[in-house]
């Protein structure tokens, strides 16, 4: 087979099954980002979300024998909602990262890979192939860099000429020698204006991040909140993107190319007080078809009393209190207590008092003191 040829009829195919952008690079091993890897690593910046291995994390051959290519991809998603919705007081609004809005983007690229498999396997049966997509074993943004998707910005995300950073990344391995694209050269500059609007100053310098000050990774632990993060996070129930919209390549980038990626603004901006509510299965009939209930409810049920804590919402204070007295897990009871106090007012203060009074678990005593800590200050 003339593998150049067929490269170019696999790049036409992939624009006819809506793949944006599509890049080639070698399966050679990733010698430069694994000496970055170590370095994250021994700093104990990574999140612990990462493969665990990271001479698999750099090895394509690793994952797939007679490993000679990698095909990375890249689905452009929208920055801007169609339609809106305001938040107001009384009925005030979290909000989840662009990259939640939508279909779990998981399925969307699986779905474009799975097409692109077929058809290498219509015109190459014998073809060797591994699939993957954020989750699996290599950086899908050191895959895209080298095949020429975008060049790798400050902000640890993959920008390209096009979409700006707004875009999903998937990859395959295999054995068919395409010939590799050139990397686009880096672009940033001097410019840092994504370092400078980190809320939590977690991009360290261009292009390394301390994902355990990211606000990104934070909404999506299960445990409390570290203190000094609290209030940064703001309204986010999932994700940020503070990064991204301070980027200047980002400047004006909206684009709407695939329906399931639309956001439907009650989800991707719903409000919070009926999230404390919600049980298991009702938040996986609201939330299960997004990105951002991977983790399950608990998490988001915390950062939407986090949020409401930032707007001081008086009207969620029954709600809270409710929490503060029944609510089975620690997590979400002691973050309800902590910002019982930061709303403050009588009722909160009461539940506060009677609630140390009753409380067995330590984790939530302690919230129960920042709590009425407050009412010192």
């Amino acid at each position: 087979m003339d593998i150049q040829k067929f490269k170019k009829e696999l790049i036409a195919y992939s624009t006819e099954i809506g793949i944006d952008k599509i890049g080639f690079t070698t399966a050679a091993p990733f010698t430069k980002l694994k000496s970055r890897l170590i370095k994250q690593q021994e700093l104990g910046y990574q999140s612990g979300f990462e493969e665990p291995d990271i001479d698999k994390r750099v090895t394509p051959a690793m994952l797939l024998e007679g490993a000679q290519s990698i095909i990375s991809i890249a689905l452009a998603y929208p920055a801007k909602m169609n339609d809106r919705v305001e938040s107001k007081k009384g009925d005030r609004r979290g909000i989840f990262s662009r990259a939640s809005w939508g279909l779990d983007y998981h399925h969307i690229l699986r779905e474009r890979l799975n097409k692109l498999e077929k058809f290498i396997f219509s015109k190459l049966p014998e073809a060797k192939l591994k699939s993957m997509v954020d989750t699996g074993e290599l950086s899908d943004r050191a895959v895209a860099e080298r095949a020429g998707i975008g060049w790798s910005g400050k902000n640890c995300s993959i920008i390209t000429s096009e979409f700006g950073s707004y875009v999903y990344l998937g990859e395959i391995i295999t054995n068919i020698p395409f010939e590799p694209d050139l990397p686009i050269e880096d672009q940033c500059g001097s410019c840092t204006k994504c370092i400078d609007a980190c809320p939590t100053g977690a991009l360290i310098q261009g292009g390394q991040i301390n994902a355990n000050r990211c606000i990104s990774f934070l909404t999506q632990t299960k445990e409390l909140i570290p203190d000094e993060f609290r209030d940064k996070i703001g309204n986010r129930v999932y994700g940020c993107d503070s990064c991204q919209t301070a980027c200047p390549v980002n400047k004006g980038v909206n684009f709407h190319l695939h329906e399931e990626m639309e956001a439907d603004p009650e989800v991707a901006k719903p409000l919070l007080k009926p999230i404390l509510k919600l049980s298991n299965r009702e938040f996986k009939k609201r939330f299960g078809s997004v990105s951002g209930a991977w983790r399950g409810k608990k998490p988001i049920q915390r950062n939407a009393i986090i949020a409401l804590a930032h707007f001081k919402d008086e009207s969620a204070v029954p709600d809270l209190i409710d929490i503060l007295k029944n609510e089975p897990s620690s997590v979400t009871r002691g973050t309800a207590a902590w910002a019982l106090g930061k709303i403050g007012g009588e009722a909160a203060l009461r539940a506060l008092k009677k609630a140390k009074e009753l409380e067995k678990d330590i984790d939530v005593q302690k919230e129960i003191e920042k709590g009425l800590n407050f009412y010192n200050n």
